[in-house]
């Protein structure tokens, strides 16, 4: 079994400075920046995924987090990404029953809500909510009923910016399989929000759901644009025609 300290000890050799320097401004690790204070090894993405693979199957819950508390931005993302790779493993195949490892899913999204704080960036959030979260919504519990909505309502309702993220993103899994009441929900309870971050979430979701059923976001958008933050209605209307971006990004359209 692979301890937590054999994968900080292979990460942090493979700590480059340039790419360190990078990505701490990349995220924005200023002063009174949203990522203050967050430490960086300079690792890619795709280096921390051949970590994650090699490690998967050898790690346990209490070990990955472990990782999860690191003070290293790319170990943190290794947990995180290995949860997504064990709730992926957890879900129903399409010729099995959907409640099978339903028990699993559920230990798995639970050790997530009780560690979501450590997803303190937006690409820790971003990488890991619709895989863990998202996927065990999505999906019949032991009892076979479909999990409650409620906790992303109230992660929507934290003082936290990344868990109120979580509540936003965590819907781009449910808009997949067909659901969007949640993320209108949650996009309405964040519509005065002040930050950029929960601006493009929102916006993000909408536009989503708009790939998927345009006239839900368009009713949408005709009961809210006037309302929005710019950032999330131009978001929002990204992939809509020419005139009707105009139409609602008109200053008169209220």
């Amino acid at each position: 079994m692979l301890l937590a300290d054999d994968i900080v000890a292979t990460m942090s050799s493979m700590a480059d400075e340039r790419q360190r320097q990078v990505l701490l401004r990349f995220f924005k690790t200023g002063k009174g920046e949203y990522g203050e204070g967050d430490c960086f090894l300079g690792l890619k993405v795709p280096q921390v995924r051949v970590v994650v693979k090699q490690c998967r199957k050898e790690i346990s819950l209490g070990e990955i987090k472990k990782l999860l508390y690191s003070v290293w931005h790319e170990v943190r993302l290794c947990g995180f990404l290995l949860l997504v790779d064990e709730m992926a493993a957890a879900l129903p195949r399409k010729k099995g029953s959907p409640l099978l490892l339903a028990e699993r899913r559920k230990e798995l999204a639970d050790f997530y809500l009780c560690h979501t704080r450590q997803a303190n960036n937006w690409d820790l959030v971003d990488m890991s909510c619709p895989k863990i979260l998202g996927n065990y919504l999505c999906h019949p519990g032991a009892d076979g009923k479909m999990p409650s909505r409620e906790v992303l309502y109230h992660l929507a309702e934290s003082d936290n910016l990344w868990e109120q993220r979580i509540a936003m993103v965590t819907n781009w899994m449910l808009i997949r399989y067909g659901e969007f009441q949640p993320a209108i929900d949650i996009a309405n309870r964040l519509l005065s929000h002040p930050h950029d971050l929960i601006h493009k979430a929102v916006g993000w979701m909408l536009r989503e759901i708009g790939k998927r059923n345009m006239d839900v976001l368009e009713d949408y958008l005709y009961a809210n644009a006037s309302l929005m933050h710019r950032t999330s209605l131009r978001y929002a209307i990204e992939k809509m025609s020419e005139s009707d971006r105009r139409l609602f990004m008109s200053k008169d359209f209220a």
